[in-house]
């Protein structure tokens, strides 16, 4: 079933082409897409959506074979673990992929909603109604998963996208992009509004972060800390991003002690290579004799390397001392830094310290303390009694999500079809001039 889109996915020439005249062509095209997409109903974008996840669905043994070749590649340059696992797709994540641009096209359209309406002693009526960005740049590295999500939440928002994949995950990013093409065209949805950059010459890069001649409104980086730092430091757009995924999980003095062991175990070894997974636990001083010892016997035997500072040591002599450098880590893998702290303040200094504004959690079974920790601690996301692996568009009901965003643009946290889009003001007067 799978269709080839000569424009999007095509090398035959590539290499012989400039660069910035390749992706120039490609912003003048999505910048139009988006234009004729920003008028789309609701209804047609949805059907285009449901037909790309049946694609997906159809070509899952194409896929397949696609991701194999991958895999293989990745392994041979000696890829980590953790960047394996982010690139591997089987059955599940495939079905995985399709279901959540069946979600995303259940979820209520933002674009046209209004925000706020209000009357002007003069007659004048305004509204701040929802409207789509335009174009955005995605950015990825070995997760070949966001050429569905990043494609299927900008359909859904009435925006255009320009997809760059990771050399890791090209061809297995091109037959989903394929699927999700051939879904669009079914509907009539512009074939250009969802694009994959058909090079992976890092020249593409710095085409996409100049702006391509002003088509591109938004960059949004997945991957690794040298590439979103290279794209905050040099996009002459704005970003939606993170740097790194610094998150903690602070055992409370009244926190239920199985509880804390099924969220602890849970926050850091579901999936170790995600950014919302945990890389520092804090432990209550004051339940360190009762709590501390289980926790880290928990971790250990799971196969985690713990480094503690030196009451974690005592409490399990398998514990290895920590540096001053692991309290600013992001492991991504089996690693974790476990530190003793006097209290919710103390924790909330060293998460403010040492964090990144990703997901922080507190475990306590004290409503106050809990409360002081959520409206205290500056991050993107907060969470009481809940693993930090919650940190997704898909479990906060989204569908699935672009990216966590940890600034402070209007897009915060996980970055969905709502975050995509800005809004207009629409105001209908009757005829009233301004004396």
């Amino acid at each position: 079933m799978r269709q080839e889109n000569p424009v999007t996915i095509a090398e035959i020439g590539t290499a012989n082409r400039d660069i910035a005249a390749l992706m120039a062509e490609m912003g003048e095209k999505a910048r139009a897409a988006a234009v004729t997409l920003a008028g789309i109903p609701t209804k047609q974008k949805d059907a285009g959506l449901l037909c790309a996840a049946m694609v997906v669905r159809a070509n899952i043994d194409d896929i397949l074979e696609a991701n194999g070749k991958d895999m293989a590649a990745a392994r041979e340059k000696g890829l980590s673990g953790a960047m394996l696992d982010r690139l591997m797709l089987d059955e599940k994540r495939v079905e995985a992929m399709a279901k959540g641009i069946e979600e995303i096209a259940a979820l209520p359209d933002p674009v046209g909603a209004k925000i706020a309406e209000w009357d002007r002693p003069n007659g004048l009526h305004i509204e701040r109604v929802r409207t789509p960005l335009g174009v955005i740049g995605i950015i990825y590295e070995s997760r070949p998963n966001v050429t569905a999500d990043a494609g299927a939440l900008c359909i859904k928002s009435g925006n255009a996208a320009i997809l760059r994949g990771g050399s890791e995950s090209t061809h297995s990013s091109r037959v989903i992009h394929a699927s999700l093409v051939e879904g669009l065209l079914a509907s009539n949805l512009p074939e250009a509004a969802l694009q994959l950059v058909p090079t992976t010459d890092r020249a593409a890069v710095g085409e996409m972060l100049k702006g391509l001649n002003g088509a591109i409104d938004v960059i949004v980086p997945r991957g690794g800390k040298s590439l979103v730092a290279r794209v905050q430091a040099e996009a002459r757009v704005p970003v939606f991003a993170h740097l790194e995924g610094i998150c903690h999980v602070y055992v409370d003095k009244d926190a239920d002690l199985e509880m804390a062991r099924h969220i602890v175990m849970n926050a850091k070894l579901r999936r170790t290579g995600v950014c919302g997974a945990a890389e520092t636990l804090l432990v209550d001083q004051a339940c360190a004799e009762t709590h501390l010892g289980p926790l880290v016997k928990d971790l250990i035997e799971a196969g985690c390397e713990v480094r503690g500072d030196a009451i974690a040591q005592r409490a399990d002599p398998r514990v290895k001392a920590a540096t001053e450098a692991d309290w600013s880590t992001e492991y991504l893998e089996a690693i974790i830094a476990v530190r003793v702290v006097k209290g919710v303040e103390e924790a909330m200094r060293h998460i403010a310290t040492h964090g990144s504004h990703h997901t922080e959690a507190i475990v306590t079974a004290n409503q106050a303390t809990a409360d002081r920790f959520l409206a205290t601690v500056d991050s993107a996301i907060v969470l009481h009694n809940a693993s930090t692996q919650f940190a997704d568009g898909g479990e906060f009901g989204m569908g699935a999500e672009i990216g966590i965003a940890t600034g402070k643009f209007h897009a915060r946290g996980p970055v969905g079809v709502e975050q995509l889009t800005s809004f207009k003001y629409v105001v209908r007067g009757t005829g009233q001039t301004r004396p």
